[in-house]
C-alpha cells in the first residue's frame, strides 16, 4: 500500500513569492532542545542484539575503552549516547577526531594570551588578577578523567579520522588514566588547588599540584569506520565491537522503534529500494528513517529524483 501524497508538502516551490507557511514538524532525530546539566535529554531508541550487548558489558567490567567499528549508519555514535543515559552516567562527552586533533587538546587548553590581557587590566584598574583556573579549561577527554564516584561516559569520535600517532599518544593516558598540567604544577604552594573550567561550560573542578587522576575509569566508546588500522599496541587495550549491517527484520524495528508501528504499513516499497541499493553501495539507515517519514509526511517520493536524493550512496564522488 502506498500513501496518497499531500498536494501541499511542497512548502518551497521556486517561484520567487513570499508567502507564509507553517512548517512541517521535524523528524525525532532532528528535534533540538537544550539540556539541563543534570538532567540530559533522553536518545533516541537503540537496538541491540544480546550478543553485542555482553561484549558493550564486558568493556564495562573491565574498564577497558570499547572500540566499535562498522559501516557508516549502523549505529556506532548512538551506542555511547545509549550507555551513557541508561547508566545515568550524565551528559556525554563527545571528541570528534579530525586530522589535526592532539591528545593535549583533548586534555586540557590553556589559553595564556587571554589571561595576559586580563592580568594586564586588572592591573591597570588596581584590582586582583584573575585565576590561573579561569583560563584553563580541561577537554572531553580531561573532563571524563576527573575523579567522581561515577565514571562519566566519552565518545571518541572516528577516531581513524585523526594522525596515525594519535593511538599510541592515548596509551599512557588509558592506562594509567592521569595526566598533568604543567601550568599548574609550577605555581607556588600556596596555589595547590587551583579551580579550573570543564567540557561541560561553566562548571569547575578543583586541581591539586596540576595532576588529574581518575578514581573511577570513564566508559570510553571509541568509533571507527575501518579507515585505518590500528597499532597492536592500541588494539590490545581495548575490547573491539563490530556492528553488522542490519537485515530486513532488524530495519523493521528500528523504523518502529523511530516512528511508530503505523509507519510499518506503508514501508515495503522504501524498505525493498533501500535493500536493493545499499547492495552495491553504503547507505546509512537513517537514510531509510529519512524515506520513511518522508512518505509518513505525505511527501510524493515518487517525485522525480527525490527519492534518489534521499536514498544516495555514501561512497564515491559526489
Amino acid at each position: 500500500m502506498t500513501a496518497t501524497p499531500r498536494a501541499d508538502w511542497r512548502i518551497f516551490r521556486g517561484d520567487g513569492v513570499r508567502r507564509t507557511v507553517a512548517m512541517p514538524p521535524a523528524p525525532p532525530w532532528r528535534r533540538f532542545r537544550p539540556a539541563a546539566p543534570d538532567r540530559p535529554v533522553a536518545p533516541l531508541p537503540y537496538l541491540i542484539s544480546p550478543r553485542h550487548t555482553d561484549v558493550v558489558n564486558a568493556a564495562l567490567h573491565l574498564r577497558r575503552p570499547l572500540l566499535v567499528t562498522g559501516p557508516a549508519g549502523t549505529g556506532k555514535s548512538s551506542l555511547a549516547r545509549a550507555v551513557a543515559h541508561e547508566l545515568d552516567l550524565g551528559p556525554l562527552l563527545r571528541w570528534p577526531v579530525n586530522s589535526r586533533s592532539g591528545v593535549q587538546d583533548a586534555l586540557y587548553q590553556y589559553d595564556a594570551i587571554g589571561r595576559l590581557r586580563e592580568t594586564t587590566l586588572t592591573r591597570d584598574r588596581g584590582g586582583e588578577e584573575p585565576s590561573i583556573g579561569e583560563f584553563v579549561r580541561l577537554g572531553p577527554l580531561g573532563t571524563a578523567l576527573v575523579p567522581r564516584g561515577v565514571p562519566r561516559a566519552l565518545l571518541v569520535d572516528e577516531m581513524d579520522k585523526g594522525d596515525v600517532d594519535l593511538p599510541n599518544d592515548l596509551l599512557t593516558v588509558f592506562e594509567e588514566g592521569v595526566f598533568e598540567i604543567p601550568e599548574l604544577i609550577r605555581l607556588p604552594e600556596e596555589s595547590a588547588v587551583v579551580h579550573v573550567l570543564t567540557a561541560d561550560g561553566d562548571d569547575t573542578v578543583p586541581v591539586e599540584r596540576g595532576r588529574v587522576q581518575c578514581t573511577e575509569f570513564p566508559v570510553v566508546v571509541i568509533t571507527s569506520n575501518g579507515e585505518r588500522d590500528f597499532p597492536p599496541a592500541f588494539l590490545r587495550r581495548c575490547i573491539r565491537l563490530e556492528l553488522p549491517v542490519p537485515d530486513e527484520e532488524r530495519l523493521r524495528e528500528i523504523v518502529a522503534a523511530h516512528l511508530g508501528d503505523e509507519a510499518l504499513a506503508d514501508v515495503d516499497d522504501l524498505l525493498h529500494a533501500f535493500l536493493r541499493r545499499r547492495a552495491p553501495g553504503e547507505l546509512a539507515t537513517d537514510q531509510l528513517l529519512n524515506a520513511v517519514f518522508l512518505r509518513t509526511g505525505g511527501v510524493d517520493l515518487d517525485a522525480d529524483g527525490l527519492l534518489d536524493a534521499v536514498l544516495h550512496q555514501l561512497t564515491g564522488s559526489v
